[in-house]
């Protein structure tokens, strides 16, 4: 990826980049990759819609398998989608793969092993890669790669050349989650859940560019279904009942009891972001833009729910 420095992004070099995800899935209403021999990303220039979340594991939905768990969207695009069931995170935790999704690299060679560390701009990143073929970019939600404090601004050269920018360095706080807006440097609060929020700005995005003839790479980062668990809206957390839920064969008997609470919190996040994956999805149906758009859904690395006795 490093080596892209002008001119489009290479299929080799885009699946290389978003390979790097647990559970992803890719899409786009043409099957482009089931389509390889017809495909050109050189001569189509599909934009990107690239959705992840934080800590989502790979069996937490309904289209891996999980009975629990409601799903609808996700499963839906599944269906229609290449799925990368046995893409993992190389290094599972957040920094470290947000760092080698933007710059294509493993941690020894862009130096992020730990979390709350600021990555640095000698490689060409994910955005520059695209800004540099003609696209615009855009990056809503959470960003963890600045290393300069998770409530801190982030200055234009600090944002590995992202263009459009709606974000936060960290916060888990869903119902009073902070963000930046562009250069301006004041604090402001996204309504109600953020998720569904940062939905909002997404659809609003991918309408304004449907009207633009440059294609687009947006990126949507949601922090939940990260703990705290019981914190997603309310009517969704109230369709889940805790005892009713089925845990992992490694969870302790004596961590049962909370692990299914929180479990039952976890699927909520999700539920919650999976009525979001469905909005992206009408949104870009709705502005003609599913036809040309590559959907890549992952999440940054997964999550112990008590597997182990772990909690994370």
């Amino acid at each position: 990826m490093n080596e892209k420095r002008n001119g489009d992004f290479d299929r080799r070099s885009f699946l290389v980049a978003f390979g790097l995800g647990v559970a992803g899935l890719c899409s786009t209403t043409q099957k482009l990759f089931g389509m390889a021999k017809s495909l050109s990303l050189k001569k189509s220039r599909p934009n990107l819609l690239f959705v992840f979340a934080d800590q989502w594991r790979g069996e937490a939905a309904g289209y891996a398998g999980n009975p629990d768990v409601q799903t609808p969207n996700l499963d839906r695009l599944a269906g229609e989608s290449v799925r990368y069931s046995n893409a993992v995170s190389n290094c599972p935790v957040c920094c470290p793969y947000r760092a080698s999704l933007m710059t294509g690299q493993y941690p020894l060679s862009h130096g992020v092993f730990l979390n709350d560390l600021q990555l640095n701009s000698r490689s060409v990143s994910f955005a520059q890669a695209y800004t540099g073929a003609g696209y615009k970019s855009g990056y809503i939600g959470k960003w963890h790669l600045d290393g300069n404090g998770r409530s801190s601004y982030i200055g234009p050269e600090r944002r590995q050349g992202f263009q459009y920018w709606k974000a936060l360095e960290c916060t888990h706080n869903y119902n009073h989650s902070v963000y930046y807006a562009g250069d301006d440097e004041t604090k402001r609060v996204w309504p109600g859940y953020d998720a569904f929020s940062q939905t909002d700005d997404a659809v609003k995005y991918l309408g304004r560019r449907a009207k633009d003839q440059n294609p687009f790479a947006l990126f949507v980062s949601w922090g939940s279904p990260h703990g705290p668990y019981r914190t997603g809206p309310k009517d969704l957390l109230a369709r889940y009942d805790n005892k009713k839920l089925k845990l992992r064969k490694n969870v302790p008997v004596e961590k049962f009891e909370v692990a299914q609470k929180e479990l039952a919190g976890y699927y909520a996040h999700i539920t919650a972001l999976d009525e979001c994956v469905g909005r992206l999805m009408d949104a870009l149906k709705s502005n003609g833009l599913d036809k040309n758009t590559i959907v890549v859904f992952t999440s940054d690395h997964g999550d112990m729910l008590g597997s182990q006795g772990m909690k994370k």
